[in-house]
């Protein structure tokens, strides 16, 4: 097979990961942290766009790669209007709303932007996005919240979660469409997902913090307590986003959102530490507990992965209260960039078709 070379780029709020691969092997990855000095002077995300781009482009010229045999850029997916899982060619509506998201704003949705520009100057590249977190396969069952001004979203680690799902699937020897799974994405944020036959038929929104909670987010808290302290006077609007998304979870309890750090603790025999990073566990093993009665009790595997992954302490005071639902597997870290990477070669080379964003 001729050699395909592909670039990834995924953003993230303090941080651009790059990578270089040659048909499926990376040959360079690497990730770039953005101090709080350098992003300070961006009032948007959409703003940082030429830093960024320049950051990539930078990293890129000091590698020893002839850029027009780049067949394919993909960048991680933004917040997009809701679609479907697969791999989209980055058009014009596409732009627009990766410009002015419909969604809300997110560092992923400098991804399908820098692509863009970067295949735009190439002679022979395409520029797509991948399973971006706003893919939506909920069933409308699972959008009802309980009153009719709020309504379940369905956004969350989908890249992640797909690329585990399908992984195992082949590993098993099964198709992804021949199984019921529910997968966990343990990072920053935590989602778990019933997948029902190849689609994520229910989620947790895991970046508006709904769910367990996480290093660095609340997850669902009691509604009055929240209701009384918005109106309290003693906190502003950014103040509380804080507290939900940024500032809550670990980072709220213990005073770090390393989950490194608090297992060190929890070595070290802090009391309060083992409490909370189990309650953090207990917790998502109650919702992987909503998501089998999602499925109809009826669970051949559940996938952890993440980051967080790689804590077996933890994983197994999630296997302890959940052993009985399925077979539990553990898939540590993301496989972002090499995630991004297969889906773009899979279109080049015909075994996927890309979809039309509209």
């Amino acid at each position: 097979m001729e050699d395909i070379f592909i670039i990834v780029i995924n953003p993230g709020s303090t941080s651009t990961k790059i990578a270089v691969f040659q048909n499926e092997k990376s040959i360079f990855e690497k990730n770039i942290t953005h101090s709080n000095a350098e992003l300070a002077p961006f009032n948007k995300i959409t703003d940082q766009f030429q830093f960024r781009k320049q950051v990539v482009y930078d990293e890129l010229k000091a590698l020893d790669l002839d850029l027009e045999k780049v067949k394919v850029v993909v960048g991680r997916g933004g917040m997009v209007k809701p679609i479907e899982s697969g791999t989209y060619k980055v058009n014009e509506k596409m732009l627009q709303d990766l410009h002015n998201s419909p969604m809300g704003e997110h560092a992923s949705n400098l991804g399908g932007l820098i692509a863009y520009e970067m295949a735009s100057d190439l002679p022979e590249a395409e520029a797509y996005i991948a399973d971006p977190v706003v893919v939506d396969e909920m069933e409308d069952i699972a959008r009802i919240s309980g009153h009719p001004l709020f309504q379940r979203k369905s956004i969350f680690h989908a890249l992640n979660q797909k690329a585990t799902a399908r992984n195992h699937a082949k590993k098993v020897g099964k198709a992804y469409e021949d199984l019921n799974m529910i997968v966990v994405h343990l990072g920053g944020g935590i989602s778990v997902g019933a997948h029902r036959k190849g689609k994520v038929i229910d989620v947790n929104h895991a970046i508006g913090g709904e769910g367990p909670f996480s290093p660095e987010r609340s997850g669902t808290l009691p509604s009055i307590d929240l209701l009384r302290l918005c109106f309290s006077g003693q906190y502003s609007e950014e103040e509380i986003g804080k507290m939900l998304i940024g500032k809550g979870g670990l980072s709220a309890y213990l005073g770090t959102n390393s989950a490194m750090e608090v297992r060190r603790r929890v070595d070290e025999g802090d009391a309060e530490a083992t409490l909370i990073y189990d309650a953090m566990a207990y917790q998502v093993a109650k919702i992987i507990g909503e998501m089998y009665t999602v499925l109809e009790c009826d669970v051949d595997y559940i996938l952890v992965t993440g980051g967080i992954a790689y804590d077996k302490w933890f994983v197994n005071r999630i296997e302890i209260r959940v052993k009985k639902i399925a077979p539990l597997v553990v898939y540590p870290g993301e496989n972002e960039m090499a995630s991004l990477a297969m889906n773009g070669l899979n279109v080049i080379t015909g075994k996927l078709q890309a979809q039309i964003y509209s």
